[in-house]
């Protein structure tokens, strides 16, 4: 097993885009590589191939649709992430909607007004990066709750115990809100940005969604009444940015619709999320 999968590694770096494509369909149509793949640290290691895969190439999408999808993600995070049922509720149905379905199962440790500090002196999150076998890790921080060192130091810590079991950690970019105002979305963003090059991590950039939406669609609130937490149309968004994340795959078009969104409204939401998504992998 390890001699395919360290040809995928150097290959993947050396020739170009056409050629990996070909070589991936190869391997993976291979019976030996199909019987290890059975293994669990052996879908990981190649997962993460795929998503070097996936950023050599212009075809969005095939890297994760060639091989297993994540089996179980796990959310981290608080109140901007499990309003409206949930980020992890509409992921499952949104990527189920697909003509070929992303099948998955979500898990989370949220708790109201936490931040990854918080988090990190909790047992449970923790517990289960170590225990629930989960193929990514998707980290909410609440950063108009907490100063940028705290940020970066739980940041930190908490990408090293995902990588501990070789899963695949992800930054959720949330977004800023009147009652803390202290930061914007630009800085957020410049934060998430240096520590995603620090280390190696991606972002799911939901607050670069939000802001363009805002300015460009004021009659779609993205708030609830408080002015902080999300509408079910922020949440959606949210969703459609994560979904592009972990996926690859381009969420416009896809039929699912939480109910009391508008059809219109909802695809305008998920062509927001996808061209952020590909502004912010070109930035």
């Amino acid at each position: 097993m390890k001699c395919y999968l360290n040809l995928v590694d150097r290959c993947l770096l050396s020739i170009p885009a056409t050629g990996t494509a070909i070589l991936f369909f190869i391997l993976v149509s291979n019976p030996i590589l199909a019987e290890e793949m059975k293994s669990q640290d052996s879908r990981k290691h190649l997962s993460k191939d795929i998503a070097c895969l996936h950023n050599h190439t212009m075809l969005n999408g095939l890297a994760v649709s060639l091989a297993d999808t994540p089996r179980k993600i796990l959310f981290i995070g608080n109140s901007l992430t499990y309003r409206q049922d949930g980020i992890y509720f509409h992921l499952e149905k949104l990527a189920a909607s697909a003509a070929s379905p992303f099948i998955f199962k979500t898990e989370k440790c949220v708790k109201g007004g936490a931040t990854l500090k918080t988090h990190w002196e909790r047992p449970e999150p923790r517990k289960a990066i170590a225990e629930d076998s989960c193929d990514v890790v998707v980290l909410q921080e609440d950063l108009p709750e907490i100063n940028v060192s705290y940020f970066r130091q739980y940041t930190r810590l908490f990408v090293a115990e995902i990588r501990k079991v070789n899963a695949r950690p992800i930054m959720l970019m949330a977004w800023s809100y009147p009652r803390l105002g202290w930061i914007g979305t630009d800085e957020i963003a410049k934060e998430h940005q240096d520590a995603a090059n620090e280390l190696s991590v991606e972002v799911a950039p939901v607050a670069l969604a939000w802001q363009r939406a805002i300015i460009e669609r004021p009659d779609v609130d993205l708030y609830a009444a408080d002015r902080e937490h999300p509408s079910i149309y922020g949440t959606y968004l949210a969703t459609c940015v994560v979904y592009a994340t972990i996926f690859g795959a381009n969420p416009m078009g896809l039929p699912y619709v939480p109910s009391g969104m508008r059809v219109e409204d909802a695809a305008y939401l998920q062509r927001i999320a996808w061209e952020t998504c590909q502004q912010w992998k070109s930035a």
